[in-house]
């Protein structure tokens, strides 16, 4: 050979060796999204480790579509044809069946899936994957994959439907019997305590409220949770998600709370009257929502949510309460730092222990957490740990004269079990009733705040809506029904602010990791659990009991709550292409911002030696009475400072502009996949999941925007 030959590229043949079984196709769904094997401004190299071909081999290589969304490794092509060999497959011939695996192969995957927490199994693994760092790597990745699978919900195609059905207990029109029923309702709510009842013992005790007011506020939003959750599964998405106060209206409530014309009340004149001004709000920003949802206008926005949006906005909704978490715990350290590392213990390192077949440390990490620390503090207590001879906890601190008592107050009150009253005073029967604090009062600048903060929270419902139909439906909604379920959150938000909740009711984000954990899908279960939660909510001792937890523990619970709000937000990455410079640039930033901006505004005009009125916990929300944004119209003052100084509402406007002007591939983007009148055509369970109950949907077959 002279030397001008040019010389022979490498043989790809032994790069990627034949697959022992044909290759599967890729899913209906990463069909749809256009997938493109290459990514703007990325490599030639996959994020999996699978090497790239040169060009000569590419050429002879059949393109091949790996299931990204179901995050899945790519699949290895079929080997190379040569020059010389002919091409014995005519174009027009259609693709022989797929070969039935041996059962051994097909329930190895399954049964990986339901182990996969428990421990790495070391079964066949199907659907092969290539790699190239040993015989060994494709295998651990198929395990990590699958590992993440069981809690992390990928895709929905038909291949993983069988999968998916025995990875649930029970799917969502599944109806167990009556044991299991309540048994299983019980575990789902108390695995989401801490959602439903930290929320109002945050914000009565800021508006001033009293304990008896804080056992009156937890009553009411467990007959609300109740009542929204029973008309959700029934006339919204369906699906088994629980309603509650979600943290989206934690931050507006607070600085509602904390505006300046607050700031001259005292008393339960204070706690009434800010009540009925949050009432108003939430009223006027429900309205909105419902009107969003029921129009239509929701499936024009669906167009502009994706996970990269959803994924930095409910990233920030927990990142904005570090101010509030420790400092708070920090009262009394060895009772708050004790609640952290315990739940965090139950949740971590024996969440794979289980008894009887469940995961009693995992589903139970914070009840177990709260009752073990409130016993050992009220041993403490009982011991005289912290009794001071001359000292009394339940005399206000302004009132105390001795410099030895004042030295200790703050330690009494935050360390002690007995400072509460509420459990003896709170009545054994107590009716929740519309407007019971009140006539509410309807201020447009505080309207209009929580109109934006019921976007952020329609933003939140969608997210919830699409990974919870993963795990427990056979296909995701339609836009019609999320506009119909969104709809009907803004009028049981609505609801929420008639009966003086303080904040809105909406799709808890915790839902989907409880269902996940649980492994319980079915509508009934969480129907029976909002019922019993009506009826608790008519026993005055339970929401007097609620209000008697030490406030250190409330914050360490919500270290924990908000630090998982924080990780399930950005675990709607994970139906993007999380590795490409477009989305890990776009995440940032809105992260960034979402935390700097609000920080410029929380602190200007504040200088560092100025004594502020309010704890330093409470600061970042009196931002409306010295934020930057000054003209000569006090309520666009007040509108401006406060919406751009929540953190949420930063990501949203940073996310929702970015990556719907960045140029990317649907796939790229993670595109969120509704289905449309074909499925619902092709598949009759598409509409037993999501019909309307009593032949509820014939009535409005005219209103095609909300409805299947």
């Amino acid at each position: 050979m002279s030397s001008s030959d040019p010389k022979p590229g490498p043989k790809p043949g032994p790069l990627l060796p034949a697959p022992e079984s044909s290759p599967v196709p890729p899913s209906t769904w990463a069909k749809r999204t256009g997938f493109r094997p290459k990514f703007s401004g990325e490599t030639t190299a996959s994020h999996s480790g699978q090497l790239s071909l040169p060009a000569s081999a590419r050429a002879t290589q059949p393109e091949t579509h790996p299931d990204l969304e179901a995050g899945q490794p790519p699949l290895r092509p079929p080997p190379p044809v040569s020059a010389g060999e002919p091409d014995k497959k005519d174009k027009n011939d259609k693709p022989p069946p797929p070969q039935p695996q041996p059962p051994s192969a097909a329930a190895a995957p399954v049964k990986r899936r339901r182990d996969s927490d428990g421990g790495r199994t070391n079964g066949p693994v199907g659907g092969g994957g290539g790699g190239a760092n040993g015989s060994g790597d494709p295998v651990r990745r198929q395990n990590r994959v699958e590992e993440r699978v069981e809690v992390l919900p990928q895709s929905m195609d038909d291949d993983d439907l069988a999968a998916r059905n025995l990875h649930m207990n029970y799917g969502l029109r599944d109806t167990p019997g009556l044991v299991p029923i309540g048994f299983y309702g019980l575990q789902h709510y108390l695995s989401m305590l801490g959602s439903l009842i930290l929320v109002p013992l945050v914000i009565v005790p800021a508006m001033g409220g009293s304990h008896e007011d804080i056992a009156n506020v937890v009553s009411t939003v467990l007959f609300v949770c109740g009542i929204t959750t029973l008309l959700h599964t029934s006339f919204g998405s369906r699906l088994p998600l629980i309603q509650g106060p979600s943290f989206v209206f934690l931050a507006p409530a607070l600085a509602i709370i904390n505006s300046p014309e607050f700031q001259g009340l005292n008393g339960n004149n204070n706690f009434k009257h800010i009540m009925r001004e949050l009432q108003g709000a939430i009223i006027i920003g429900s309205a909105f929502q419902a009107v969003l949802g029921y129009s239509g206008l929701m499936s024009l926005i669906l167009r502009l949510i994706n996970p990269v949006v959803v994924a930095p906005t409910i990233a920030a909704v927990g990142l904005s309460f570090y101010s509030y978490g420790f400092p708070l715990v920090g009262k009394c350290l060895e009772i708050g730092v004790v609640q952290i590392l315990l739940v965090v213990i139950f949740a971590l390192y024996l969440r794979k222990i289980s008894i009887l077949s469940h995961r009693i440390f995992l589903i139970y990490a914070v009840p177990l957490s709260l009752a073990i620390t409130w016993a050992a503090a009220f041993l403490l207590t009982e011991a005289g740990a912290y009794t001071y001879k001359g000292c009394d906890p339940n005399v206000p601190i302004s009132n105390v004269v001795s410099s030895h008592c004042r030295k200790y107050m703050t330690r009494m009150k935050y360390c002690r079990v007995d400072t509460s009253h509420a459990l003896r005073s709170a009545p054994w029967f107590r009716f929740p009733y519309p407007l019971q604090w009140g006539v509410p009062i309807f201020t447009w600048k505080m309207s209009l705040v929580m109109c934006v903060v019921s976007i952020i929270a329609s933003v939140d419902s969608v997210g919830s809506y699409h990974a919870s139909s993963l795990l427990v439906a056979s296909s995701p909604p339609t836009p019609g029904v999320v506009s119909r379920a969104i709809g009907l959150e803004g009028f049981t938000s609505l609801l929420a602010g008639l009966w003086g909740t303080g904040t809105g009711s909406t799709t808890l984000t915790e839902n989907v990791h409880t269902i996940a954990v649980t492994k319980m899908g079915s509508r009934r279960v969480v129907e029976l659990g909002a019922c019993v939660l009506v009826i608790l909510s008519l026993v005055g001792k339970v929401g007097g009991f609620i209000a008697s937890i030490p406030q250190v523990m409330v914050a360490s619970l919500l270290c924990f709550m908000w630090a998982m709000f924080t990780a399930l937000g950005l675990s709607n990455l994970r139906y993007s292409e999380a590795g490409s410079s477009r989305n890990i640039i776009i995440v940032g930033l809105s992260l960034f911002f979402s935390l700097s901006v609000p920080a410029y505004f929380q602190q200007y005009g504040v200088s560092p030696n100025s004594n502020l009125s309010v704890p330093s916990y409470y600061q970042p929300y009196i931002v409306a009475s010295h934020g930057p944004f000054k003209s000569q119209y006090k309520g666009v003052n007040y509108v401006m400072n406060t919406l751009l100084s929540m953190n949420m509402v930063i990501a949203f406007i940073m996310a929702v502009v970015l990556d719907n002007t960045v140029p990317g591939s649907r796939q790229e983007r993670g595109v969120y996949v509704w289905s449309d009148g074909e499925t619902v055509t092709r598949e009759p369970a598409l509409a037993k999941d999501y019909e309307l109950p009593f032949r509820v949907g014939r009535f409005f077959r005219w209103v095609k925007w909300v409805g299947i």
